[in-house]
């Protein structure tokens, strides 16, 4: 029993780094959201695949960097500083990816071409992992 009370110690500290890793979660969603020019949730709530992946990928793009945060250190401060770095490094890929990269996103993310979908949301992912590399400090 007294393992078990001794790996309870840490309790606390996971629920306060779950808690803000769920709250940037939450504002990056709403953050993509409302960068982008079409209604992701509502296209995902009928079916659009497309939609789907690009918010998918972008979410486990963003998440990414704050696992590697996570488990670097003991600082929420570093986790909240590089929660925002990440947030603004998803954007960005949104936007040259949907911009540069294919011009009609938002047309193809309407009518559902899922190769976009799968363009932007790898894209978003392998950001996320570069960032995740770029953060074992």
């Amino acid at each position: 029993m007294a393992p078990v009370l001794q790996s309870l110690t840490t309790l606390p500290s996971y629920l306060l780094f779950a808690a803000v890793m769920l709250g940037f979660l939450l504002l990056f969603i709403l953050a993509y959201t409302a960068v982008t020019p079409y209604r992701d949730l509502a296209l995902v709530r009928r079916g659009n695949t497309t939609a789907a992946l690009t918010l998918g990928g972008a979410m486990i793009g963003f998440a990414l960097p704050l696992t590697s945060v996570a488990s670097h250190t003991t600082s929420i401060v570093d986790l909240a500083v590089w929660g925002v770095i990440a947030l603004v490094s998803q954007l960005l890929v949104y936007v040259i990816g949907s911009r540069v990269l294919l011009p009609d996103f938002r047309a193809g993310v309407e009518a559902d071409r899922t190769a976009y979908g799968v363009l932007l949301g790898s894209l978003s992912i392998a950001v996320g992992l570069l960032n995740y590399g770029s953060l074992t400090y």
